[in-house]
């Protein structure tokens, strides 16, 4: 989960494979919206998702570590699109 010590062409490579899954997820919601899903249920469920992807991937004290900075990444726009709330 740390990518600090990457070199600048991995973390440009790593960052566009991001991009790729985001869109994928994006493209998800969207088609769960289409058949008369809330978004928040999608989000949450996403949310239990990745979580438990993550913790299968890297053990539950190292992703309890990353949701720590989760509240400031959150308060400091790292997930607003626009309008605040």
């Amino acid at each position: 989960m740390i990518e600090n010590d990457l070199p600048l062409q991995d973390l440009q490579e790593l960052n566009a494979i991001k991009q790729v899954a985001l869109s994928y997820v994006t493209e998800a919601f969207a088609e769960a919206e289409l058949d008369g899903l809330d978004a928040d249920c999608m989000a949450q469920a996403a949310l239990f998702a990745a979580f438990m992807e993550l913790v299968t991937t890297y053990g539950e004290e190292a992703v309890a570590e990353y949701a720590q900075g989760l509240p400031d990444k959150i308060r400091g726009g790292g997930f607003s699109t626009g309008l605040k709330h």
